[in-house]
């Protein structure tokens, strides 16, 4: 009886529509869409959707910036999510947006069945208002000094320096990131979804083998700890979905940003006769669900999301997986080094199935980091899929072709290894189910090996120039190339441009359950280059392309004119030596009584503090200082002021009046580092 395939719907975290893809979100894609590939390859109906997460504060303000709508900013964005994917082989059956109706209609369904279920709370709550830009501020909007660790210029939530977590009002000299402005409290109405009514299912769900044991691990944690009502709406101005017969009030992007799931299907629906919304979604379903996602975002697929599916009577999810981080070279993506890569910029330089390949041999089911070592990158890449796989079609196809018209053997006599070839695929094929891709990519690289020592120590190069051994070349390299094929077959979720060129190749397709039967008395096509090498220059080239730098850009000064005065008389190189540029910060910043021009600035330059006047007042008021990074010369001696003892000076640039600019370091930089 022949096996009915699965029905299984697949879905990535929907990226943000305020930036561009880089590395780090296209793990995930890449990883999702090898899964799909396999599935598809397998025979199964296996279908993948997506689309950007189009809402939110962040979006509204920088369409305000740029001078557009909201509209129009999402769906630039939008197109040019679409030509990253694209260009990296990612091939969603559907990809759309959260801004749609569809999503709109869907969220307001779900909202009223969890009304409906008396799983919605109000109440009112105080919150961070900018009085300046007239809006409730979200925590990453505030930021400010910690009210434990004194460290400056953190974020409404938490310290990144010790870890607290805090209110954003109890920060010191809190600020709005908007504006500037000094946020004030304020009250307003939100609306709740009543999640500790789910504990108890959610203990049971997250037990019932839908998440990798370390997640769930990590959940028992939160649920043990006792959950907390969930803040679903945001007050206007907001860009998002107005909560029906709720004016002024929007759902919070989190609410309506995994609905996108379901819209994006829906949407596909009403363009395939063979798709079903119903079939897929209700409660109940045989069919299979599987997110996959970020480890920074299961809280919300594996503990909102669930309960809400649940609460208004849809099904919940097969499996979510989630992934590690993208660290270059052992290191957090870097501006400033070069390796905070977007894709476009790699696009730019580099062949995309190199990081598909490199990705898929890294991969696990696991939650673990995964590192992108650029030299491991080009040498796995030359020596695994140039120096191995290619390399066993380009030493034995242009016998074939030259020698045989094209056509392979018409028997195999090597049927035990070939038919090794062929039952690797099982395993294979449960590493790929699995997510294990890592281990399968070992698996293919082993018969790889295998291959190439056959072909080494048949030696067709010497077998061709020697009389009467016509039959045993054509069936040397007719077995090599039934290899090649069956490594292709086994690579062709991870490689799908490189599958393309082996297909037309051996003039046949390549599936799993083809791979059976051996190309034997069959006519192959003319042998072309399938895969260059990885050029190290062009690495080099990517990371210069990607470079932002250290130090903050001065702003255009004046023109020169006559009115400037004159270059002051030569110094000694052993002059300028002697000062000594030091990374500060500006703890304290405050007028000086009496002075038009003068600031008085407490600076922490890592071995103490330091007193200094400087004359910025037309172009700073203190709120703008204090917490800046700037640079400081600390070796010059103290000057004894009307006001004060000034005890170095701070390096600024500028021909004066408002147009004065502080030199700015880089976020990184810490208080006290030389500038040389």
């Amino acid at each position: 009886m022949t096996k009915q395939p699965r029905k299984i719907l697949v879905t990535s975290a929907l990226p943000y529509a305020n930036g561009p893809i880089h590395l780090g979100h296209l793990l995930e894609y890449i990883q999702t869409d090898i899964w799909v590939r396999f599935q598809k390859q397998r025979g199964e109906t296996c279908t993948y959707v997506c689309a950007d997460d189009a809402h939110g504060t962040a979006i509204m303000l920088r369409a305000e910036k740029e001078g557009i709508t909201s509209e129009q900013l999402i769906d630039r964005v939008n197109a040019e999510h679409q030509a990253d994917f694209r260009d990296f082989l990612i091939e969603f059956d559907n990809y759309y947006s959260t801004h749609s109706e569809e999503n709109r209609e869907l969220s307001a369904y779900i909202y009223n069945q969890c009304l409906k279920n008396d799983r919605i709370s109000q109440r009112p709550i105080i919150q961070a208002y900018d009085p300046e830009k007239q809006l409730f501020l979200a925590d990453r909007f505030i930021k400010g000094t910690c009210p434990k660790c004194k460290t400056e210029d953190q974020y409404g939530d938490n310290c990144e320096a010790c870890g607290a977590t805090y209110t954003p009002m109890e920060l010191i000299n809190p600020r709005s990131a908007i504006s500037g402005a000094t946020p004030i409290e304020k009250e307003s109405t939100h609306f709740f979804f009543r999640l500790p009514e789910f504990q108890s299912f959610l203990k049971t769900w997250t037990r019932s083998g839908t998440l990798q044991p370390q997640i769930a691990n990590k959940l028992a944690e939160w649920l043990d700890a006792g959950l907390q009502e969930w803040d679903i709406s945001r007050d206007a101005p907001y860009f998002g979905f107005e909560i029906p017969d709720q004016p002024g009030k929007y759902f919070y992007v989190w609410l309506d940003a995994p609905i996108g799931y379901m819209a994006s299907f829906k949407n596909l629906c009403a363009r395939r006769d063979d798709l079903n919304f119903d079939d897929y979604w209700r409660q109940g379903s045989e069919t299979e669900l599987y997110h996959f996602i970020g480890k920074d975002i299961i809280n919300f697929h594996a503990l909102f999301w669930p309960s809400m599916l649940s609460c208004a009577g849809f099904r919940t999810p097969t499996a979510v997986y989630a992934h590690g981080f993208v660290t270059v070279d052992n290191k957090k993506m870097s501006k400033s080094r070069g390796t905070f890569i977007k894709a476009r910029t790699y696009l730019e330089h580099l062949d995309p199935e190199y990081l598909r390949y490199y990705f898929a041999a890294k991969l696990n089911g696991n939650v673990d980091d995964l590192d992108l070592n650029l030299q491991d990158f080009a040498q796995r890449v030359n020596s695994d899929l140039v120096g191995k796989v290619v390399n066993i079609a380009s030493r034995c196809a242009g016998f074939i072709t030259k020698r045989f018209d094209g056509m392979l053997a018409e028997q195999c006599d090597e049927e035990l290894l070939l038919q090794k070839f062929i039952a690797a695929g099982d395993d294979i094929a449960a590493q790929y189910e699995t997510r294990e891709f890592g281990r399968a990519i070992r698996m293919i690289m082993e018969l790889a090996d295998l291959a190439n020592q056959y072909v080494d120590e048949k030696a067709p190069w010497v077998i061709a120039k020697q009389e009467g051994k016509e039959a045993e070349l054509q069936a040397i390299c007719s077995n090599a190339l039934n290899m090649f094929r069956q490594l292709m077959t086994y690579l062709a979720p991870v490689l799908p441009a490189m599958t393309q060129k082996a297909e037309a190749f051996l003039n046949t397709k390549l599936n799993w359950e083809s791979r059976t039967h051996l190309l034997l008395n069959h006519k192959i096509d003319v042998f072309k280059p399938m895969m260059t090498r990885v050029d190290l220059d062009k690495i080099e080239a990517m990371k210069a392309a990607s470079i932002e730098p250290d130090i903050t850009p001065v702003k255009q000064a004046a023109p020169i004119d006559d009115s400037i005065e004159p270059i002051a008389p030569e110094i000694e190189y052993d002059d300028f030596a002697k000062i000594d540029l030091r990374i500060a910060r500006i703890v304290k910043a405050e007028s000086v009584k009496g002075a038009d021009k003068l600031l008085q600035l407490t600076l922490d330059i890592g071995n103490g503090s330091r007193n200094v006047f400087a004359g910025i007042k037309s172009a700073y008021t203190p709120e703008q200082l204090e917490g800046k990074l700037t640079v400081v010369v600390a070796n010059l001696k103290p000057r004894k002021m009307k006001f004060g003892l000034s005890e170095g000076m701070v390096l600024a640039a500028g021909p004066g009046g408002k147009e004065i600019w502080l030199l700015e370091p880089h976020q990184g930089a810490q208080p006290g580092m030389r500038v040389k």
